[in-house]
């Protein structure tokens, strides 16, 4: 005996695979989460439906008709279809709201990453975002292994090839100071004004741009930067000058931090290779095709100019 598909509920047939697998009312009516009286009204409505019945049932047992044997294995066949399609309209559901995985350094989710996000959100209503902030040194591996679609960084010198790198600008650089300090009230600072200043960089082997950036700014003028202390995380930075440390060499959205007794002033920076560690870029994997990645670049590259500007 065939099923035929047109007329019949998928919730019946469950029904029906739930009690003979059981072959109990009360178990059955339990698994499906339902009263007993409600189970058995859907096996009478679908043995209506069939014409046929399904189940001998007495005070003390129920058991399969002849007919409920030979249609059990089609019943299941039927079902496990039905969850089949039901899992791929979910699936579509999903990649119509895609969900797009950006990378971060700090520099970059402060200072950039806000504006471009409302941006985002008044172009490309329908696509979400999931935002991650770590170093250079962590996104790129993750782009690679496909847990990122996009990662905003420091290019570095030496460059993976099956990652494309996009340059977008280059930051601002201001020096960290105490207020009360002697060159608070300038305008702009050179680097040869900070000779004699003992100086916080970042720890190299986790912040190795920031860090060789302050180092080759000395270099530079044929100065060596006098160390007074090393620290990973921008704000322990901030605060280490509040408290007198010494002056640091940060991005201008460390500004935003807001540390009490500190001043932030502009660095001047002739152009060439130093400034070149200021570049922020966005990177992704090479020969990949993702429109919700390629949507985001739109956004990024058509309001590029004013993004910059908050940089």
């Amino acid at each position: 005996m065939a099923i035929g598909t047109a007329r019949l509920d998928t919730d019946q047939i469950r029904c029906f695979l739930a009690v003979a697998e059981t072959l109990h009312f009360g178990r059955a009516a339990q698994s499906l989460d339902m009263l007993p009286a409600s189970l058995g009204r859907q096996i009478r409505l679908l043995e209506d439906k069939l014409e046929t019945r399904l189940f001998l049932r007495t005070t003390r047992s129920v058991s399969l008709t002849e007919a409920g044997t030979s249609i059990l294995e089609e019943a299941r066949a039927l079902v496990a279809q039905a969850e089949q399609f039901e899992e791929k309209v979910r699936n579509v559901r999903k990649s119509e709201t895609p969900v797009l995985k950006v990378g971060a350094i700090d520099s970059a989710a402060a200072g950039l990453i806000p504006q471009l996000l409302k941006l985002v959100r008044e172009e490309q209503p329908d696509l979400e975002i999931q935002l991650f902030e770590q170093k250079t040194i962590h996104l790129l591996p993750k782009l690679l292994s496909g847990s990122l679609d996009i990662a905003f960084c420091r290019p570095p010198d030496v460059r993976d090839q099956r990652l494309n790198f996009r340059a977008l600008f280059f930051e601002t650089a201001v020096v960290a100071l105490p207020e009360n300090h002697r060159l608070a009230d300038q305008s702009s600072i050179a680097i040869s004004d900070l000779a004699d200043e003992p100086l916080i960089v970042p720890d190299r082997r986790s912040r190795p741009h920031s860090h060789d950036l302050t180092i080759k700014l000395f270099v530079d003028v044929g100065l060596t930067a006098r160390i007074a202390q090393v620290a990973e995380e921008k704000q322990t930075i901030v605060n280490l000058v509040a408290a007198g440390t010494g002056l640091a060499i940060v991005p201008r959205w460390t500004s935003r931090l807001q540390v009490p007794g500190v001043t932030f002033v502009p660095l001047t920076i002739p152009d060439g290779t130093t400034r070149s560690k200021l570049i922020l870029a966005a990177a992704w994997t090479r020969g990949t095709r993702d429109p919700a990645r390629d949507a985001f670049l739109a956004v990024l590259e058509s309001h590029l100019p004013e993004l910059e500007a908050t940089a």
